[in-house]
């Protein structure tokens, strides 16, 4: 394939990753960080109230809420679901098309 040559990605972590397990890492975590911004937003809480309940600074608050995914890890994004009182469900499904 030449330099110009397109390449087309299914989804926009595919793209962005360097290997099918960290574009599985960013779906996940692009989930679980669009669910914190849904429940934080659904709850009508300031951004001071929203960061309290969530254990983290205004400023790290402020990253989450501009859906900055590379900023956060797996288990930060866990716990902050779990301070704010939703409940994650994991379910791994195979697929043919991963080997």
């Amino acid at each position: 394939m030449s330099r110009l040559d397109a390449v087309t990605f299914n989804r926009m972590e595919d793209a962005l990753a360097d290997s099918i397990e960290e574009a599985a890492s960013w779906r996940i975590r692009n989930e679980l960080m669009d669910n914190i911004i849904e429940a934080i937003a659904a709850r009508n809480w300031t951004q001071v109230e929203a960061a309290k309940y969530c254990g983290i600074t205004l400023p790290r608050l402020m990253e989450l809420l501009k859906n900055k995914v590379s900023r956060f890890s797996l288990d930060e994004l866990v716990n902050i679901g779990v301070r704010i009182g939703t409940t994650l469900t994991v379910k791994m499904k195979h697929s043919d098309d991963q080997v």
